[in-house]
């Protein structure tokens, strides 16, 4: 068993329940044992630190030295999450002034300190390297027999922020669809950003980008997309229809999240998997 502090992120905790549910289904199975950090706080989200940064990294340190305090590195099925979490990680590691005066905040309201002991690790990162990709396909119950687009979510896209792979030209989330049963696609929308944040105050141009994901995966040949970033996965699902209006194009598929595609490749959730193979047949030709 490989041993993580869990930071399921806001969205997994709210709006997208499935995705927790999927999550704790799938790590045993994989070999990973999660252990909560009660309390942890909201990352930021790409959004905190435009207003207060030094807010964000005091948060965030907060949540590192709860899992310092397990001896634990960091595990986020979130993109969004892991880029954030890892730049301040890397930021507070690099400039001893800032994190004496942070650390100085946490001794003082919360009995914490931050050591810099530990690393922020992504879901998919985890599967590729720690786990195998020999394991995973061990598993396999159902397949995934379709051809499935791979999302990654551009805030991980930096070196070593999704462990060795290439930021510039990830094949992580490929491998791993492959492994899985589905017919990888490629398609440039798959490392582009469809402008989570810019929805809050741009949202005409963040819905422009994300029929452009949605709209070059389809015209690629995907049926269904997988996304490794929750954030995004709002608007490639929820605004989904929103974003095909506003850019006039066809962005009609099903989205679901990394861990459901696992857990349905895994044997878990029959039937949603079955009513899954349904909107792809009707919504995703």
């Amino acid at each position: 068993m490989v041993k993580f502090a869990y930071f399921p992120g806001c969205v997994a905790k709210g709006s997208a329940r499935e995705l927790e549910d999927a999550m704790r289904s799938v790590v045993g199975k994989l070999g990973i044992e999660l252990f909560d950090m009660p309390g942890a706080s909201c990352c930021g989200a790409g959004v905190m630190k435009q207003a207060n940064h030094k807010l964000q990294l005091t948060l965030n340190a907060r949540t590192f030295a709860m899992a310092e305090e397990q001896g634990l590195d960091v595990l986020t099925p979130c993109a969004s999450c892991q880029g954030n979490m890892y730049d301040d990680l890397r930021l507070l590691l690099d400039d001893e002034v800032m994190c004496g005066e942070i650390n100085e905040v946490l001794e003082r309201t919360c009995g914490l300190r931050f050591n810099g002991n530990l690393k922020m690790r992504h879901l998919l990162e985890v599967i590729i390297e720690d786990v195998g990709l020999e394991k995973v396909a061990e598993l396999v119950v159902n397949p995934i027999d379709f051809p499935v687009a791979g999302y990654y979510g551009a805030p991980m896209l930096k070196s070593g922020a999704n462990g060795d792979d290439d930021p510039h030209n990830p094949v992580y989330l490929e491998q791993l669809i492959a492994v899985l049963g589905g017919e990888t696609v490629e398609y440039d929308g798959r490392v582009r950003s469809v402008g989570f944040p810019a929805l809050l105050s741009r949202e005409k141009t963040a819905m422009k980008m994300t029929a452009e994901v949605l709209s070059g995966a389809k015209q690629a040949g995907a049926r269904i997309m997988v996304s490794a970033c929750p954030l995004s996965h709002f608007n490639l699902d929820v605004y989904q229809v929103h974003a095909g209006k506003i850019a006039n194009k066809d962005t009609s598929m099903p989205v679901i999240h990394l861990p459901e595609l696992l857990a349905f490749a895994l044997g878990f959730y029959v039937e949603r998997f079955a009513q899954l193979r349904t909107r792809v047949r009707i919504i995703g030709g």
